[in-house]
């Protein structure tokens, strides 16, 4: 059996990423609905970052958590490629959530987050701090709930559109 801690730690950064651009999407993706692999924007993103760091190598952690590159400098540096900065929030979270890992499950404590995007040619620093821990764990706690119960009416917003869950949930 799990401890609350470690059911807490199940979550991966998708699911934390989802969170904030769409509740429906979240538990969709959590319930193994997943149909991003055919979507042509995830397509372009991964192109993106192919290219623009095409010598940096993505690791997974623990099946759980995959930063798209790391570094180490005078701390351990989580670099995380994005398309645009239309959803910031939710990329910063997510970051804040690989920072979290590391430090939680792993013991790594002196960590820096960086968002890049590459075709903007910009850099957003990323700092976990006490404040963002709290947030981060009342935010795993809502995505439980969100996962554990009914899926979520839809509702519709701009970024349905171009989202690879658009006709499973509109048609």
């Amino acid at each position: 059996m799990l401890s609350d801690s470690e059911k807490q730690l199940r979550i991966i950064g998708t699911q934390i990423n989802y969170y904030f651009i769409c509740k429906t999407k979240l538990w969709l993706f959590s319930h193994h609905i997943q149909m991003e692999q055919e979507s042509d924007l995830v397509s372009l993103g991964k192109l993106l970052h192919s290219k623009s760091y095409k010598d940096e190598k993505e690791y997974t952690i623990d099946n759980l958590i995959s930063v798209d590159f790391i570094k180490k400098q005078d701390c351990l540096e989580l670099h995380e490629v994005k398309k645009s900065s239309k959803m910031e929030k939710a990329h910063e979270y997510q970051l804040l959530y690989y920072m979290y890992y590391l430090k939680n499950r792993k013991g790594i404590e002196n960590i820096k987050g960086i968002i890049n995007y590459p075709k903007m040619r910009k850099k957003v620093m990323v700092e976990l701090d006490e404040s963002k821990e709290n947030e981060l764990n009342t935010i795993i706690e809502d995505i439980g709930n969100i996962i554990n119960g009914d899926a979520p009416k839809p509702g519709r917003m701009r970024i349905c559109r171009k989202c690879a869950y658009f006709e499973f949930c509109w048609i």
